[in-house]
């Protein structure tokens, strides 16, 4: 069955009842270039700010956007592109598309007005909803967007070349639109960037959607009496699959801008928050806060705080162990999982397997998993190889891109590119990167691109960029630059401001000056770079043995 049932047994049964509440959602784009400096979650912290929505109220906002879309002529499978920070409005949204019958494309906000374009044409959208941060970058391409039939433009002081969303939802009916939905539909498609080139576009079908939901609840034994604090942005796809747990279970979120340990904290407290959802560095930058003295633990009411989950990157089991010993009360998972996975869950390590720390688990639920080598033959236990999952959350493909699908699916298993071992009790290791990706922080860079820009650098020889090892953030961007021999005395500021230009999150950390090597074929030969700054070890083993 689809999703969207679980929203409208919730709407029955529970209308009345708040499902989701928003603090602070105000994000105020100071100048035309702030979006550059986004983080993954970003807060405005001159006004709090607080609305909440009922089940009723989700699923009549649904309705209505579904009819709206329907009254202008979307056709069963079309793409309605999503471009807006978390706000209350984004799940009714997402849920509207999914009634339709349409195909739900959310974007990532921090996309440059190029990824922008290049990801709505990938993707055939025909419709998008932005929000106010979005504006100059989406006005920037208006007249190259030709697949574009309708722009809905949410929130106050409409640009001329959209149209209110406010001011058409008040007016669409809220009649349950009557799609007939099949678990074998197109349901989304999601972006992720390959190691080379613009993002590639996920297909996945509703019974995808549908595995994620389950898992999740499975996984995490969600109630009608839990309350999920959300903070990591709704496009991807592990905010939103974690937040189905409550969906399932028909229980309160609250969707929280900002990660700071004292809005935590504050937000958990007041809201009764039950189960958190954390990255790597807001877990850290919580304990170090408490180790301070910032937070002083007496000030909240943790009472109904039950869980804490990790996902996105290896977990060091130092942290976790850090975890224990000031909340001894909670109970903790770890979760792995890919867009191409429909998010986390596809391996997790389960809240009873804590002495476990450091491996991602063992199957999720509904899922199975494989550890192959290059012939895709399963490797004996304990020896490396590729990690492959099969389930009803596999995606169908990526969209328009035959090539790619084939490298990475074959009789319904997903070849990830990570690296793993499978120890005597059959948990899952992660040990490497088949792919070159760095996960910073719970956010994937992509080497090519950062080095692409910095190549382009009239002072820059050759540059290569890989991963170092970082106590909070998992691994930081490293450019190894080679400079022209008439810019040798160009410094680490010369590089960094000239990286001034990329979004934030894609700076180099840290800048190396030194001799980039290339084989015979004039690859980079990053491996023996790995070897000079990581000291040989692989970057997942440095991060889970610390």
């Amino acid at each position: 069955m689809p999703i969207t049932q679980f929203l409208e047994r919730n709407a029955d049964l529970y209308g009345d009842e708040t499902c989701l509440v928003e603090i602070n959602p105000e994000l105020k784009e100071k100048h035309k270039l702030t979006w550059k400096d986004y983080a993954l979650v970003e807060v405005t912290p001159h006004e709090e700010h607080r609305r909440e929505m009922t089940w009723k109220e989700f699923d009549a906002l649904s309705d209505k956007f579904a009819n709206l879309l329907l009254s202008r002529g979307l056709r069963r499978g079309e793409k309605v592109g999503i471009l807006l920070m978390n706000c209350l409005e984004w799940l009714p949204i997402y849920f509207g598309i999914l009634k339709a019958g349409g195909l739900a494309v959310p974007l990532n906000y921090r996309y440059t007005a190029e990824e922008i374009k290049y990801c709505l044409d990938l993707a055939d959208v025909s419709v998008l909803v932005f929000g106010k941060e979005f504006i100059g970058r989406v006005e920037s391409v208006f007249g190259e967007l030709t697949k574009i039939e309708g722009m809905l433009f949410v929130g106050e002081d409409c640009p001329t070349f959209a149209e209110s969303y406010d001011e058409l939802i008040a007016a669409a009916s809220d009649a349950r639109p009557g799609i007939e939905l099949d678990d074998e539909d197109y349901a989304a498609i999601y972006f992720s960037s390959g190691t080379t080139g613009f993002p590639k576009a996920i297909l996945h079908r509703h019974k995808a959607l549908m595995r994620a939901a389950v898992t999740e609840q499975h996984h995490h034994s969600q109630t009608r009496g839990d309350v999920f604090l959300c903070m990591p942005p709704l496009y991807h796809t592990g905010a939103k699959m974690h937040w189905f747990g409550s969906l399932v279970s028909g229980s309160r979120a609250v969707l929280l801008k900002g990660v700071s340990p004292k809005w935590i904290m504050q937000t958990v407290s007041e809201e009764k928050v039950s189960i958190v959802w954390l990255l790597v560095p807001w877990a850290q930058d919580i304990l170090d806060a408490i180790d301070s003295g910032e937070i002083k633990l007496a000030d909240y009411d943790l009472s109904h705080w039950r869980l804490m989950h990790i996902g996105a990157q290896p977990v060091p089991p130092s942290l976790i162990q850090r975890w224990t010993k000031v909340f001894p009360r909670h109970q903790y998972d770890t979760n792995y999982g890919l867009s191409e996975s429909i998010g986390p869950g596809c391996v997790h390590l389960g809240v009873e397997n804590i002495r476990k720390v450091g491996a991602i688990g063992k199957a999720g639920y509904g899922w199975q998993t494989r550890i192959v080598d290059d012939a895709r033959n399963d490797v004996e236990q304990g020896e490396v190889g590729e990690l492959a999952v099969k389930g009803d959350g596999v995606m169908v493909c990526y969209y328009r891109d035959e090539k790619a699908t084939a490298a990475v699916l074959a009789d319904g298993w997903l070849f990830t590119g990570d690296m793993a071992r499978e120890d005597e009790e059959g948990f899952i290791y992660l040990v490497d990167r088949k792919k070159d990706v760095i996960i910073t922080g719970g956010e994937n860079l992509y080497p090519v691109q950062i080095e692409d820009f910095i190549r382009s650098c009239e002072a820059v020889r050759d540059v290569a960029v890989i991963g170092l090892p970082d106590a909070r953030l998992g691994e930081i961007a490293a450019a190894i630059v080679e400079l022209k021999p008439e810019y040798a005395g160009w410094t680490e500021s010369d590089v960094n401001a000239f990286c001034a230009a990329l979004p934030r999150y894609k700076r180099p950390r840290k800048i190396i000056f030194d001799k980039v090597p290339r084989n015979a074929t004039g690859k980079i030969e990053k491996p023996k770079l790995r070897e000079k700054y990581c000291g040989g070890e692989s970057l997942v083993e440095v991060q889970v043995t610390h």
